[in-house]
């Protein structure tokens, strides 16, 4: 850690406690609970220091960033019989000689989803992800006073999207309001396994432990959502789930249409992984769906707002727009003066183009020489950026917890931008950590 760098690190801890404190100001403000306040903030710190600090913490990521590249080039096996060329990452070839193309996000990012997905399916069909979610869940409940339904949805969402509601199915009629808050939260500001192979994708020439970092990223997103959710709505409600961790997560597999037409769970190993491929098929298909909408209407309300009168030489967009409004945010993350407007484009450009094409503009500014991220902002905003915080997901997220438990459906709609509010801060808090406490 050099000398000049210890103002920025000292900026970026400030800004966790400004975040902290605009949660609290822009929430219900009653009587919180300390134990559960104090107990994420020491969790989310402590789960930092262990990442950035501890000795095996870089032996670690990298054994796990090592994996998870060994198990992305395996699933280009696949797309390669099938695409050929079109599948090929930039610089690689074929036996044969044929070079690839370039960069094709739908021939080598997306079918990752449909691979991952698959394999998390296999996983959760033969018990391993359930074994480790429930360690999670544990050490969430005894740290932080949360109800047992609270801990396991948030164990779980360091792995699963929006698969996390699933989890927690049973208690979701009986939720109070600050848990469901909780649960929209750690589902919008976590990343899920299915989708990592896209961001691995980007970013793996540009941040060299990329895969350890977005693990550690969702990890200790999850004490900061607490944080964030429950200074925003603390509790003033019995949950039904106080007395520890339920037992017997519901099969994750279910239908989420209603529980008269709930599909069995798979009768085999190969059956979970071909319904794991078709669920990553549909979710590919999403995000291209999402990309495809979202940028489109981005250009048609660009094309209007290019008729407003230039500002400063340059005409006004939707991107340019919400850079101004995350500009506070570049600054809190400790980003170096000449970073700020890079770092503001990019969280800005999130809420509309999705983290996937936030993480492909951050490989893109990275790879010109010279790079203008140092080392340790580039870590921050890898870490800010990993989370489903865009008004897309908030929509996914909504419709699919309210199609578990219908009747609950109006209070569920009424926390979803509250939600999104709450997602952006708890991953602002993530890169915090990550802009204090990762080495040059």
């Amino acid at each position: 850690m050099t000398v000049e760098e210890w103002p920025y690190r000292l900026i970026a801890g400030i800004g966790f406690i400004s975040i902290a404190w605009l949660a609290w100001l822009t929430g219900k403000r009653t009587r919180l609970n300390w134990t559960t306040i104090g107990g994420s903030a020491a969790l989310a710190w402590g789960l930092g220091i262990l990442s950035f600090w501890f000795p095996g913490s870089r032996w670690l990521w990298s054994m796990i960033n090592d994996l998870v590249v060994a198990v992305l080039t395996a699933s280009q096996k696949g797309t390669v019989f099938l695409l050929g060329p079109l599948a090929l990452g930039p610089g690689q070839t074929l036996p044969g000689g044929t070079v690839s193309i370039g960069f094709i996000l739908a021939a080598q990012a997306l079918p990752a989803v449909v691979f991952f997905a698959a394999l998390m399916s296999g996983l959760y069909y033969v018990g391993a992800m359930q074994a480790i979610v429930r360690v999670f869940a544990r050490l969430f409940y005894r740290t932080m006073g949360l109800s047992g339904a609270e801990s396991l949805s948030g164990a779980a969402n360091i792995f699963v999207g929006i698969e996390a509601g699933l989890i927690v199915r049973p208690y979701l009629a009986a939720m109070t309001q600050s848990e469901l808050l909780l649960v929209l939260t750690c589902m919008m500001a976590t990343v899920a396994s299915t989708v990592m192979g896209i961001y691995v994708s980007a970013l793996q020439q540009t941040v060299p432990q990329i895969a350890g970092h977005l693990i550690s990223a969702s990890i200790i997103s999850i004490p900061c959502a607490v944080l964030i959710s429950k200074l925003t709505w603390p509790e003033d409600g019995q949950p039904m789930t106080l007395g520890g961790v339920p037992s017997d997560p519901t099969d994750r597999d279910t239908s989420t249409t209603s529980d008269d037409h709930a599909s069995p769970p798979p009768s085999n190993f190969i059956v979970a992984l071909i319904d794991g491929a078709g669920q990553g098929m549909k979710m590919a298909v999403g995000i291209a769906a999402l990309l495809i909408v979202f940028l489109g209407l981005e250009a048609l309300v660009d094309l209007a707002l290019g008729q407003l009168p230039a500002m400063n030489g340059t005409p006004l967009s939707v991107i340019r727009i919400l850079a101004w409004l995350t500009w506070p945010f570049a600054v809190l993350l400790g980003l170096r003066p000449e970073e700020w407007q890079i770092g503001a484009d990019l969280l800005g450009s999130r809420f509309i183009e999705t983290e996937v094409a936030a993480y492909f503009k951050l490989a893109a500014v990275q790879a010109t020489s010279p790079a203008p991220l140092s080392p340790r902002s580039l870590t921050a905003m890898t870490y800010a950026l990993c989370g489903f915080v865009h008004v897309a997901s908030m929509g996914i997220f909504v419709g699919g917890i309210s199609a578990l438990v219908p009747h609950r459906a109006k209070d569920i709609s009424l926390l979803g931008l509250r939600a999104l509010w709450t997602a952006f801060l708890t991953t602002l808090l993530t890169g915090c950590i990550a802009g204090v406490l990762s080495s040059s």
